[in-house]
C-alpha cells in the first residue's frame, strides 16, 4: 500500500535530483516525516559494537549531510542514523549537474564531492538534540583543498565525538580526488595511529564511544586483507561496507549510466555483497561490519545480515522508493528471519559462511 509520503516523493521526480532532496530535507525539519515505532517489530532488535539498535536497518550517510533531521529518520523507523560526511571546512562540492538517478536500474549516480556546512553547523545541531536518545553517528571527511587530511580526520573526530553515538572516518568516497589512497596500508596505518591516539584521550573525558571506518567496494583481495590486520591492530569497532562504486555494469539501460562519480542502489547489490562477504570471512568474527549496497527490500537486507551484516544502511532506495520502503521492508525482514528458522537478528548473521 502507497502512503502519502511515497505520492510526494513520486511527485518530486519531475524536479531536478538535487532540488527534490533538499525540499524532502526541509520538509523532515518541518515534522512532516512518516512516523513508524523502530522497535515494533521485537525479533529485529540486536546490537552492534555496543549499541542496542531497536533494528539492524540504518540511513547510511550522504542523506543528511548537515545533521538537519536525524531525529526525524530515527521517528520514520530507522534503527539507528548516520549524519555526513561532515568535512572540517564548508566547502560545495563538484560543480553541478551532479546528482542522477538511474530508475530503470534502481540505482543513483553521483558525485557530490562532499558538500556540506562544515562542522561548526553539524555540531551545533547535534548538540541541539542531547537527551533525546536513539543512535545517530556522526560520518567524518577530509576538505578537498587540504594539505593535511589525516588532521581533518583528527578535527572532525574531536568536534563530533562528545555529541555523536559513534563516528565513522569516510575514506572511500570517490569523488574527493586521491581520497581513497588512505585505503593503502602505510596511509591507513598513519590515519588509525592517529585517531586511536586522539580517541584515547576522548574517552577519558567523555566515555567510551564506537569508531567506524567506511570503506570501498573496489578492493582486491590482499587490500581486504590490509585493512582486516589495521583494523583488529588498531581496534576500529566496525567496518561499513561499502561505499559507491566506479564500476560500470553491463546490463544497466539507464540514459546516465555512463556519468563520472559513485554508483549506488541496486546494481552495487552483488559486488558490495561480495565484498562484504569476502571481509566477513577475513575477519571471522573480530570485528562486526554493516552492510551498504543495493538494499532495496527485506530480502537484500537479509542477504547482507546472512552475508556477515550485523546492521545494514540504505538511502539509494528511499530517495527512488519514498519513506513507505521501511514500514515494508522491515516487516518483511521479520517474516523472513522467522520463515528461516531464525529467532533473532544476531542468530542469521554470517548464515551463508556457516
Amino acid at each position: 500500500m502507497s502512503l502519502p509520503h511515497d505520492w510526494a516523493t513520486r511527485a518530486l521526480r519531475a524536479a531536478d535530483p538535487e532540488t527534490a532532496h533538499d525540499a524532502a530535507l526541509r520538509a523532515l525539519e518541518l515534522g512532516l516525516g512518516p512516523r513508524l515505532r523502530n522497535d515494533r517489530w521485537p525479533q529485529l532488535r540486536t546490537s552492534l559494537a555496543g549499541l542496542d539498535l531497536p533494528n539492524p536497518i540504518g540511513l547510511a550517510a550522504g542523506f543528511d549531510k548537515n545533521a538537519r533531521a536525524p531525529d526525524a529518520m530515527l521517528a520514520a523507523g530507522f534503527g539507528f542514523v548516520e549524519c555526513g560526511t561532515v568535512t572540517p571546512l564548508a566547502q560545495t562540492g563538484n560543480p553541478k549537474p551532479r546528482l542522477f538517478r538511474l530508475a530503470a536500474d534502481r540505482g543513483v549516480i553521483n558525485r557530490m564531492g562532499f558538500n556540506n556546512a562544515g562542522l561548526q553547523a553539524f555540531v551545533m545541531r547535534l548538540q541541539a538534540r542531547a537527551g533525546r536518545g536513539g543512535v545517530v553517528g556522526a560520518n567524518v571527511g577530509a576538505n578537498k583543498d587540504s594539505a593535511n587530511r589525516v588532521a581533518d580526520y583528527v578535527t572532525g573526530l574531536i568536534a563530533v565525538y562528545p555529541y555523536a553515538s559513534y563516528v565513522t572516518a569516510n575514506i572511500s568516497s570517490p569523488n574527493t580526488p586521491g581520497l581513497r589512497g588512505l585505503q593503502e596500508k602505510g596511509a591507513l596505518e598513519e590515519l588509525l595511529g592517529h585517531l586511536r591516539e586522539v580517541k584515547k584521550g576522548l574517552e577519558r573525558e567523555h566515555g567510551a564511544k564506537p569508531l567506524f571506518l567506511k570503506v570501498a567496494p573496489d578492493l582486491d583481495d590482499q587490500a581486504i586483507l590490509d585493512i582486516v590486520e589495521l583494523s583488529i591492530q588498531y581496534s576500529l569497532d566496525a567496518l561499513i561496507v561499502s561505499n559507491t562504486t566506479v564500476q560500470r555494469f553491463g546490463i544497466m539501460k539507464s540514459r546516465h549510466r555512463n556519468e563520472t562519480g559513485g554508483l549506488s542502489g541496486r546494481p552495487l547489490f552483488i559486488p558490495s555483497t561480495d565484498v562484504l562477504r569476502r571481509f566477513a570471512r577475513a575477519l571471522d568474527g573480530r570485528i562486526p561490519l554493516i552492510g551498504v549496497g543495493g538494499v532495496v527490500d527485506g530480502a537484500t537486507a537479509l542477504g547482507k545480515i546472512k552475508a556477515g551484516a550485523s546492521a545494514v544502511q540504505l538511502y539509494t532506495a528511499l530517495a527512488l522508493e519514498g519513506p513507505g520502503l521501511l514500514r515494508r521492508l522491515l516487516r518483511n525482514l521479520a517474516a523472513r528471519l522467522e520463515a528461516e528458522g531464525f529467532k533473532r537478528v544476531s542468530e542469521a548473521v554470517g548464515a551463508d559462511l556457516r
